[in-house]
């Protein structure tokens, strides 16, 4: 069958906590029957905030550069694309803005990261439940900036507080959220990762992932890969749960335009 799904959530090497190179990634989206694989490196942020896990801002250009070179080499097998993984913290709206428009991006995807210490100091200071709430009213934000594509792993805050989590109490803070990213047209992922995190499930939980597809929010796959072996893991399990929760399409995107397939059509383009 023809090639159909983007891995649509990878790191590299740049990002000082991931393994590999572009082509090492772009290999195994290929042995994997995807049809495309777009590069999400953590996006460089002002004054070395965060710096140990993220790109230093001097080495965006060589990153371009790595993808195009990459997307070259593998031209008729694997559509190679650029994108960014870029943190919003309220205040460095201009910062992105810049940072975005500086070269043609295919896909941004917006992350919220309460476990770097930035966020922490500014927005987890209170009680859990307000712990709580403030990512999910941050995450709203980021989706009414209008910067963005899609909103990455949307129930982290969990694995921040495992033995205190409670999704049941958590939805009186997704729900509105849920309502303003609505809003938005904006789409979220079901992040394959989550598996390996403190909380072993998808992000986001089926309970949430119940709320979002109510609403009508298309939903993207991505494996979040940090190595190359990651890329497209769980696929077939992250379809097979989109289809539980009532979804019948899965979403990618090129050149920032949503594109949108059957999941029993992805399903069965996979290796």
């Amino acid at each position: 069958m023809e090639s159909i799904l983007y891995e649509t959530h990878s790191h590299t090497f740049l990002c000082k906590h991931a393994q590999g190179t572009v082509g090492d990634y772009a290999q195994k989206a290929y042995a994997r029957g995807l049809k495309g694989l777009t590069i999400t490196c953590h996006c460089p942020l002002p004054d070395g905030m965060s710096q140990h896990v993220r790109m230093d801002r001097s080495q965006y250009a060589l990153y371009q550069d790595l993808v195009a070179e990459a997307r070259d080499k593998w031209r008729g097998k694997v559509d190679v694309q650029v994108g960014l993984e870029s943190d919003y913290f309220p205040g460095l709206e201009k910062y992105l803005e810049e940072l975005h428009a500086e070269y043609p991006l295919n896909y941004i995807l917006g992350s919220v990261h309460p476990q770097i210490n930035y966020y922490r100091e500014r927005f987890s200071s209170g009680t859990w439940q307000e712990t709580v709430k403030n990512y999910f009213d941050q995450l709203a934000e980021t989706a009414e900036t209008g910067m963005y594509d899609c909103l990455a792993h949307p129930d982290l805050i969990k694995n921040e507080n495992p033995e205190n989590w409670n999704v049941a109490s958590a939805l009186d803070f997704v729900r509105p959220a849920l309502d303003r990213i609505a809003k938005t047209g904006l789409a979220m992922e079901l992040n394959t990762s989550g598996v390996k995190k403190s909380i072993p499930q998808m992000n986001p939980a089926p309970e949430i992932l119940h709320e979002i597809r109510i609403r009508g929010i298309p939903m993207v796959i991505g494996a979040d890969a940090h190595v190359p072996e990651r890329v497209g893991d769980l696929f077939e399990v992250a379809l097979d749960t989109l289809e539980k929760a009532g979804f019948k399409e899965v979403s990618f995107f090129k050149s920032r335009e949503r594109q949108s397939v059957l999941i029993s059509d992805a399903r069965g383009s996979l290796i």
